[in-house]
């Protein structure tokens, strides 16, 4: 069949139009997100291919603005409006036009000055590619002295002296023989004890200083962690646990809870342990919700760190399955110092892992008189998370949130009440074997 010259233009019109939408059509924005928190804001715009963009940063008022590259403005760019909360701590609004074709400008109006960080990820998990912008204030408030400031405040507030709970329980503990010996058969603890500044006798171990419990609430923001059959995500019920940990922890004087999120966000793995580190902790905690692909396996464990690989096939998995936090979370590369992690492994001792085994062995102890245990001893492996040199640290999986039945047990409030005061009760029985250490300048 022969074409006469006007179907053959008509056709070529018709291919040229079609070539020329699928040019025009770009990167599909998939989804857009906002994650207000006291340490930092992130906004995430997902797409179905790799955006390009431009930033600017103006001092007065403060904004960014960022020019994104090969698409058009459409309603999804346009919900970020709308998704910024009147209470956000960084971001006062968000405005958003066509500034050129193909070619969107994001401007971020700011509460305060920031330190803003602008970068792609590429897919992971469930995501596609992720343009990120990390807004962090350059004037962060220092977290032990915003802890030492309510032990103030709850002291001058206080009627009378305050008792010290931790004190008397170390008292007990250490005054009372082990079962089947004697009291001057027991062996000698490695931690010395406090005494308080001006106290009677018998009060020797007593603390004289605050005592800081680091809570690591796994996950969070991009990285939702597990998901339970019923669409529980690891990350909502690992912070209701560590939420109601703290308030057991604050109700005692001497002692403060310091979460390294309080909300959800995600923190990376280095900056948990950087934050431990920060408040100076005598205690690290992380606190997860198991998974596994089929929906059998259920029951508590207690890891601690290893310096000569994991202690089970098991362990190694669970390891690499947490330490992937970052993949899923989104960290920037370019501002993550990889020099950090190495140095932190290094410099982990034997001390460290050994008061970490001791820490994992009475909080295993307590969390099996609540639930299952998976594991009857302390597990070791090389997470991330559990590499602070100086201090002792157990990551702590509560459950299998991919088991229907322990999925149902996290959602309760009753049983996350059951949790939290096992968990407490471990870390007092931690503390009556090995009391806290003595500091040059107590807090």
């Amino acid at each position: 069949m022969r074409l006469n010259r006007r179907s053959a233009l008509r056709m070529g019109s018709v291919v040229l139009l079609l070539g020329t939408q699928q040019i025009a059509r770009g990167a599909t924005i998939l989804a857009v997100r906002v994650w207000p928190a006291k340490d930092y804001t992130r906004v995430t715009i997902e797409s179905d291919a790799e955006l390009t963009a431009k930033q600017f940063f103006v001092v007065e008022p403060p904004r960014l603005a960022v020019d994104i590259e090969g698409i058009d403005l459409i309603p999804a760019l346009r919900e970020l409006v709308a998704k910024v909360k009147p209470d956000d701590p960084n971001i006062s609004g968000i405005r958003v036009g066509q500034n050129a074709p193909g070619v969107v400008r994001l401007v971020l109006d700011l509460k305060q000055h920031m330190l803003p960080q602008v970068f792609t990820l590429p897919p992971v998990a469930a995501y596609q590619h992720r343009l990120v912008f990390d807004l962090y204030p350059t004037q962060a408030v220092d977290p032990l002295e915003a802890l030492i400031a309510e032990r103030l405040k709850d002291k001058a507030e206080a009627p009378v002296a305050p008792t010290d709970p931790l004190g008397d329980l170390i008292a007990q503990q250490t005054a009372r023989p082990p079962p089947g010996k004697a009291t001057g058969d027991s062996p000698p603890s490695a931690r010395a004890p406090l005494e308080t500044v001006g106290a009677g006798a018998g009060s020797r171990n007593k603390t004289d200083r605050l005592v800081i419990v680091a809570l690591d609430p796994g996950h969070g923001g991009e990285d939702p962690g597990a998901i339970g059959p019923g669409g529980t995500r690891e990350k909502d019920v690992v912070l209701q646990i560590a939420l109601r940990l703290r308030e057991r922890i604050n109700q005692i004087p001497n002692m403060r809870a310091y979460l390294t999120r309080d909300a959800d966000f995600f923190v990376p793995l280095h900056i948990r342990v950087q934050k431990a580190r920060r408040v100076q902790a005598d205690l690290f905690i992380s606190i997860h919700a198991d998974a596994f692909f089929t929906p059998r396996p259920q029951g508590a464990s207690v890891f601690a760190l290893s310096e000569k690989g994991a202690s089970s096939s098991a362990a190694r998995w669970i390891a690499d399955k947490e330490n992937s936090a970052d993949l899923v979370g989104g960290v920037n590369a370019k501002a993550k110092d990889a020099q950090v992690q190495k140095v932190l492994f290094d410099m982990s001792t034997t001390a460290q892992i050994n008061d970490s085994l001791k820490l994992g062995g009475a909080m295993l102890g307590e969390i099996g008189n609540v639930g299952k245990l998976h594991k009857p001893r302390v597990e070791q492996a090389g997470f991330a998370v559990l590499k602070a040199p100086d201090i002792p640290s157990v990551l702590v999986e509560t459950a299998f949130i991919s088991n229907p039945d322990e999925e149902a047990k996290l959602r309760s409030e009753a049983y996350q009440t059951q949790l939290a005061d096992a968990l407490m009760r471990g870390i007092s029985r931690y503390f009556a074997k090995n009391p806290p250490l003595a500091r040059s300048r107590p807090l």
